[in-house]
């Protein structure tokens, strides 16, 4: 998503899925200890940070800041890494491909790795990164103005008219700052990179092949690490899946943001009208969207002052960005809740704790560096404007941000590289998990990723609501199915219903 829960889920993306008939799982033979103790050296050392399972260890590996120029100025991707727990059983490693863009995967050998069942981590080294860009790995910053790493300027609300004026202004704003400060490496942060540097990753620990679990935003970078390199794949799960759409990539996952609000409200709408419910909002779900859009459109006109908060009140579009926060997952559901009644009666909560600021700008420009360079934004105020209002007028809820201006309007470079088109090309090895509602990345766009796979893939979508499936906010019939594919290398014959 993650460093924070908001400040990641401001770069998350979309995904989907669909029927197919498979061909036979590709397999190959494990690899050794002996292999693995053959890679070339890396220096592993005791991991900083606090909460860490004592048997993590750190390090990092040096990569081309552009890979057009190999023989040019390197950068170090910090990785990490958590020993099969039964090296008899070890078949290689499992790498853990985090969200955003702008997450990290560097703490999940000891998070949620850990959740893993038994088999799997005696199966596999657990590998985390923090992708090129975010610290501690070389890091980028655009140096962005305090106010315009709030999470509602990060994503691209437009005013209460619907008017996109000011996000154009913002775009252009951000876009200066990111040029003036950024240095060349933003020039080189992007999807493919981020693949190539997971080869990198790969020759360093000494893996003929390497299996992955790639979660939101990551579920793209796998596809792409797939394309670029099948025969360097051995099990491969995406899961919460981004569209593929190679002519809008990450424009396509803002706009999956219309369905999958409409997918999951009706989620929250039944769980704040449920009598006994200490948050409860209304009487029934039906009143829930309509208190909903009153409140928005009274915060619009009327904020409320919220000291301490960024922006220091509670407007239309704070309520809305705390909307789409909340449904990520049900147990956030009580945050959009006790916002509304508070603001229903005049009132502001205390303000959301935020990360250290240096963070915030990290993960804004690696965020900001990769959506703007995978693929060109259009320029042009009227488009955007056309778009909003289309969107406003069909999703209300989401009030036409999820087709408007954002940074990469103004980008100042363009795209480095042509995006990658995923294909139906390579060894079928792929597994996707998929929940039916997902507010981040929707089901109608993970089909388009499973189209798109064709027989290198299965999907199994599973009746659950929430953001991240597997492991996380999926069901017991998901979470088994994706257990043993990774332990074993059983997969299902055909797309699978966890219902």
């Amino acid at each position: 998503m993650k460093l924070t829960s908001n400040a990641r889920a401001s770069w998350i993306a979309t995904s989907a899925v669909l029927l197919g008939v498979v061909a036979p799982l590709t397999t190959s033979a494990p690899v050794s200890a002996a292999a693995a103790a053959a890679a070339p050296s890396l220096k592993w050392t005791k991991c900083e940070g606090s909460g860490l399972d004592p048997w993590q260890q750190c390090a990092s590996v040096e990569v081309p800041m552009d890979y057009a120029d190999p023989g040019g100025r390197k950068i170090d991707v910090a990785i990490s890494r958590i020993p099969s727990e039964k090296p008899a059983a070890r078949r290689g490693a499992l790498l853990m491909i985090p969200g955003g863009p702008g997450g990290s995967s560097l703490a999940d050998p000891s998070g949620k790795g850990q959740k893993l069942p038994q088999d799997v981590r005696d199966a596999y080294d657990l590998i985390g990164f923090a992708p090129r860009g975010l610290a501690p790995s070389t890091s980028v910053s655009c140096g962005l103005d305090h106010a315009d790493l709030a999470t509602s300027k990060l994503r691209p609300w437009p005013a209460p008219d619907g008017s996109v004026t000011e996000n154009m202004a913002t775009a252009r704003r951000m876009a200066d700052a990111c040029a003036r400060n950024g240095g060349e490496l933003l020039r080189h942060i992007s999807t493919v990179d981020e693949a190539r540097d997971i080869d990198r990753i790969r020759a360093a620990l000494g893996e003929r092949r390497l299996s992955a679990w790639g979660v939101s935003y990551g579920t793209y970078v796998g596809a792409v690490y797939s394309q670029l390199f099948p025969h360097r794949t051995d099990r491969i799960v995406l899961d919460s899946n981004d569209n593929p759409d190679p002519d809008r990539v990450a424009r396509a996952w803002l706009a999956g943001h219309e369905t999958g609000v409409e997918d999951t409200f009706p989620e929250f709408a039944k769980w704040a009208s449920a009598p006994g419910n200490p948050d409860r909002v209304a009487r029934s779900a039906a009143e829930v969207r309509p208190l909903f859009l009153r409140l928005a459109a009274r915060l619009d006109r009327a904020p409320i002052p919220w000291p301490g908060a960024n922006p220091e009140e509670l407007n239309g579009n704070v309520l809305r960005q705390t909307m789409l926060d909340s449904l990520y997952s049900p147990s956030r559901f009580p945050t959009l809740a006790k916002l509304m009644v508070a603001a229903g009666n005049g009132t502001v909560p205390p303000a959301p704790a935020a990360p250290p600021e240096p963070v915030l700008q990290n993960v804004a420009a690696v965020g900001a560096a990769t959506l703007c360079n995978d693929v060109a934004w259009p320029t042009s105020a009227t488009e955007y404007r056309k778009e909003v209002t289309e969107s406003r007028k069909k999703y209300p809820l989401t009030a036409g941000m999820p087709r408007n201006a954002m940074v990469c309007a103004a980008w100042p470079y363009p795209p480095g590289h042509a995006p990658v088109r995923i294909t139906d090309r390579g060894p079928s090895d792929i597994l996707l998990v998929q929940n039916e509602r997902d507010v981040a990345t929707p089901l109608s766009g993970a089909l388009k990723l499973r189209r798109a796979l064709g027989a290198r893939a299965v999907i199994v979508t599973v009746d659950s609501t929430g953001h991240d499936s597997y492991l996380a906010n999926g069901n017991a019939c998901g979470d088994r199915t994706v257990s043993r594919f990774l332990a074993t290398g059983e997969r299902p014959d055909g797309d699978t219903y966890c219902g």
